[in-house]
């Protein structure tokens, strides 16, 4: 590529985080980088879209050459529309979101602020990538997946994505050279088993802590849960048109 493309890169754990930091790091040496990014940490928040409270944006001096920062206060959705709409001159042509601290294989994908971001960049017609490493702590060590970001990242500037179709990428916490790999999956049947811990503030009012347990239902050895712990970095192509379009035939045979 002659010239170097744009790329966008966002998160949901903050400007801050030291998951964005390195991917920002791995997108200067591909291209022109702005960050658009949460000024707090809105893990969790799914597809969130601010409309009913304003929007701050905050301009960041960045140590990198050819890199412009720029912090949100809104969710991680609303970093990508005021980036694309607002800030950006064009539309890019990469958008990467993360690095996530803590997986988003699975189920996770619903909930997930940093693949929320991902696919709404998606949905602007812009190819784009969530990268997460299972490690949740704030301190995590991303050293260990620059090389795959980045090997993933120009793959897809260079091959294209399918119309409607982001990557999901997630990271198995280890170190080189134990990672055997990359897998293309289909996204495993797990799903979180809640549970609400009841309890009761001084005042006698009850209040609940949300918990639970990540249970995989699924036995396939071709999922994103199999490849993470068989030790492969795991890649499942998501699709943001949730039509279930083998329902509609059996629908249409209904008496409504």
């Amino acid at each position: 590529m002659e010239n170097k493309p744009l790329i966008l890169v966002t998160n949901d754990d903050g400007i801050s985080a030291k998951g964005i930091r390195a991917l920002v790091e791995v997108m200067a040496t591909i291209g022109t980088v702005v960050v658009v990014a949460p000024n707090k940490p809105q893990s969790a928040m799914g597809h969130a879209i601010t409309i009913n409270d304003l929007l701050h944006l905050n301009q960041h001096k960045s140590i990198l050459e050819n890199v412009t920062e720029y912090s949100c206060s809104g969710t991680p959705a609303d970093c990508v529309k005021i980036a694309v709409n607002e800030i950006l001159k064009q539309k890019p042509d990469l958008c990467v979101s993360g690095i996530n601290h803590g997986s988003n294989s699975a189920i996770n994908v619903i909930y997930s602020g940093t693949m929320s971001a991902a696919i709404e960049a998606g949905i602007e017609g812009i190819p784009s990538i969530g990268f997460s490493l299972l490690n949740y702590n704030a301190d995590a060590d991303f050293e260990a997946v620059k090389h795959y970001v980045k090997q993933i990242a120009v793959a897809v500037l260079h091959n294209k994505l399918p119309q409607g179709v982001v990557l999901n990428v997630n990271f198995p916490d280890l170190k080189p050279p134990f990672f055997k790999g990359i897998k293309v999956c289909r996204q495993a049947n797990a799903v979180w088993e809640e549970k609400f811990d009841k309890r009761q503030n001084p005042m006698g009012k009850e209040y609940y802590w949300l918990s639970g347990e990540f249970v995989n239902h699924d036995k396939g050895d071709d999922t994103d849960e199999w490849a993470l712990k068989n030790n492969y970095v795991s890649i499942v192509p998501v699709q943001f048109d949730l039509t279930a379009h083998h329902a509609i035939q059996i629908l249409n045979q209904w008496n409504f």
